[in-house]
């Protein structure tokens, strides 16, 4: 593939909600390209878009795919994103380094909650877009309808360039609007049509749409404006100039019907898409993380890029995708990743086709492409000329909802599994995993069960080893409700040679929640040496660490140690070390001690048939629901809930509301665990003490 002008490139974003299509509207466009030679099917296993062995056994995406064609002398490549908000960190990289969108909105189900969010994202980051209707040969497929639903909830500037021919069995083809022209199409996916006549019962909604549409699109422009009304209508150029601006500015946003599967009604997007819509030369400039400096959309400005895309392979190692913000590169050269201050050498630069690679001799401003193997670069960072560095700013990831407790299926393997999963972070960055201190285990956080379940097949295919999964111990904390003002203990041991002698007198108090360990030393007069005082400290920390009434860790206690005495030979720092250990856990048994669980909060984004059943399955779970947030079709409620009680959510609103509902989770406080569960939680360390 030759270096191609910017102006000739279409970056282009497929997304929608899970399930919608983009997958198979990627697909068709590749294949009227003629890219490829049969059309790429997701329930048959042979996208090009869903290569991974994941994608093709739950015959739906779970990382972007990235393929090009050309059309119109213009290079279209295509990001298909993953629907499903578990993979979500893929589809937002995607639109960062994107130039346009099509949004695929169902015929059947219309905006979604999905929908809702990636729209927010579009419109955050001002990328001119269309909308294609799809699925319009099923049952219940209601194109109309649709028009309204995104009308309503997403924008108000769509405007259809295509409508429906038959319905739902009987969708047989369209009427380009722009053309005026029915096209009637074959079924079986070749996407060839016969233009003709608009059909007569289509003639007089025909009519009075593309007068709305001529207005719309000359409300665009002044001088189309001035010309419409002298002369009633507008030329086919006049049309395209007055879209095109429409377009970028983002006042009008086309919408067209088709059915991707069957090849119908996906030309004239794809005309749109070379013809409407930006180039890459058009792009703002890149600005830098620190707003100092910025780099235009040039080939003759320094090379920079952005890394949206980390791909490990156990073979080829790590694969690094990236889109050039400016500048140009050769083949088998070094740049600077500004990120990590770390040079980096590299070989082939590599254009992806699905799942091939095909070398590259060079590669300029707007192309996306990929290079192996580079030892310091992740997903987010920033590739550019040490003589010219910048840094742009990386794309957040979400935070995690769902948390498992991670564990080798095979003993001595534990280091393999975490040294894996770290590897598969670097790919997908709305991955986290981390070790409990409190617990021991290793915990995998992800955007959902269906994410960490992907992550662990992940593991298995290209790392070789095997895991399971378990719900994670809650990580209760243990703290006091009461002051003990006076609580002395003496630790004295004679074994014949030197002894052990260290006696501490503490006063132990309750502290705000959050506030964690206050420590005061208010020894006078030398009762406790100076050099001994953080010996007792330590030990009151150790002990803090290890729990009291149920092994975990104390929290919000502040310790006073005032009075003590000592031996002039046989005190030794541990001997102060143990007595300020068994000290505090005297004091703490004697001051009210209780039991804290995590509470987490939770915000809670379903359709509005569902709120009753979800705040009712809140309320169930020992939450408290705090507020609720109407918006179209969806409501949001915000809650609070004890982790306890949330651990299993991700699968139950999906089943409360068949998998529309999608909720965010983040630890808020701690509180008081309930006495009687509290109770069980300390029945069940006591237990294990005595297995042990």
């Amino acid at each position: 593939m030759k270096t191609i002008a910017a102006s000739d490139i279409r970056n282009v974003a497929l997304i929608s909600h899970g399930g919608h299509g983009t997958t198979s509207l990627g697909e068709t466009l590749l294949f009227n390209a003629q890219e490829t030679s049969r059309l790429g099917r997701v329930d048959g296993g042979t996208s090009n878009f869903d290569i991974e062995p994941e994608e093709i056994e739950r015959k739906s995406s779970v990382s972007l795919g990235i393929a090009s064609c050309r059309h119109k002398g213009k290079r279209i490549t295509i990001i298909d994103t993953p629907g499903s908000v578990d993979f979500v960190s893929d589809t937002e990289n995607a639109l960062r380094v994107c130039d346009s969108v099509v949004m695929v909105v169902s015929a059947v189900d219309g905006v979604e909650v999905r929908t809702e969010s990636l729209w927010g994202k579009v419109q955050s980051l001002n990328r001119p877009a269309a909308f294609f209707i799809n699925k319009l040969d099923r049952e219940r497929a209601d194109f109309y309808r649709t028009v309204e639903d995104i009308k309503s909830n997403l924008s108000p500037a769509v405007i259809p360039l295509s409508i429906p021919i038959g319905e739902e069995g009987a969708f047989r083809g369209i009427v380009d609007l722009l053309s005026n022209h029915a096209h009637l199409y074959q079924t079986d996916g070749s996407g060839k049509f016969e233009t003709s006549a608009i059909p007569s019962e289509l003639a007089e909604q025909v009519e009075q749409m593309r007068k709305s549409l001529v207005e719309e699109i000359a409300g665009s422009d002044e001088s189309l404006m001035e010309k419409y009304f002298e002369e009633g209508d507008l030329s086919s150029d006049d049309l395209r100039k007055g879209l095109t601006r429409g377009v970028k500015e983002g006042v009008i946003y086309p919408v067209f019907a088709g059915c991707a599967t069957l090849n119908i009604g996906v030309q004239p997007l794809m005309d749109l898409i070379a013809q409407v819509f930006p180039g890459a030369d058009e792009a703002a400039s890149a600005e830098s993380e620190d707003g100092s400096q910025s780099r235009p959309s040039s080939a003759d400005a320094p090379f920079s890029s952005f890394v949206f895309k980390t791909i490990a392979d156990q073979f080829a190692g790590q694969l690094s995708v990236f889109r050039i913000m400016s500048g140009s590169i050769n083949s088998d050269g070094s740049f600077f990743n500004s990120s990590k201050q770390e040079r980096e050498r590299y070989g082939t630069i590599l254009s992806l086709q699905g799942k091939e690679q095909k070398p590259l001799e060079a590669a300029s401003v707007g192309d996306i492409v990929a290079v192996a193997k580079l030892k310091a670069t992740a997903t987010g960072d920033t590739l550019c000329e040490e003589a010219h560095p910048i840094v742009f700013a990386k794309t957040e990831p979400p935070l995690p909802t769902t948390t498992f407790a991670v564990r080798a299926k095979k003993k001595g393997e534990d280091d393999k599994v975490f040294s894996g999963l770290k590897r598969l972070m670097e790919e997908d960055p709305s991955l986290q995993i981390e070790r409990d201190p409190s617990s021991g285990e290793t915990l995998l956080k992800g955007m959902g069960q269906v994410h960490i379940e992907v992550t662990l097949q992940k593991l298995m295919r290209k790392f070789k080893v095997e895991a399971d999964l378990e719900l994670p111990k809650i990580p209760y904390r243990e703290t006091i409700k009461a002051r003990i003002e006076k609580t002395t203990y003496r630790h004295k041991k004679q074994t014949g040679g030197k002894g052990q002698f260290g006696e501490c007198t503490i006063e132990i108090s309750p502290l705000e929640r959050s506030k964690g360990f206050e420590f005061e030393d208010a020894i006078v007069g030398g009762a406790i040496p100076r050099q001994f005082i953080p010996a007792v400290e330590k030990g009151i920390v150790e002990r803090m660490n290890r729990g009291v009434i149920a092994g975990y860790p104390v929290v919000d206690v502040k310790v006073r140690l005032y009075d003590g005495k000592y031996h002039p030979v046989d005190s030794s720092e541990m001997a102060f070390k143990i007595a300020g250990s068994m000290g505090f856990k005297k004091a703490f048994e004697q001051a009210k001690p209780i039991m804290l669980e995590p509470i987490h909060e939770l915000l809670v984004t379903v359709p509005k048939e569902n709120v009753g059943d979800v705040m009712g399955n809140i309320s169930g779970r020992r939450g408290r629901v705090l507020g609720m947030e109407d918006h179209g079709k969806y409501t949001t409620i915000k809650a609070q809930v004890p982790l306890n009680e949330a651990q299993r959510y991700s699968s139950d609103l999906r089943s409360m509301t068949s998998g529309r509902g999608t909720f965010q989770m983040s630890f808020s406080h701690h509180e008081e665990l309930p006495g009687e569960l509290a109770s069980k939680v300390i029945a069940a360390y006591h237990e294990e003490e005595e297995e042990e």
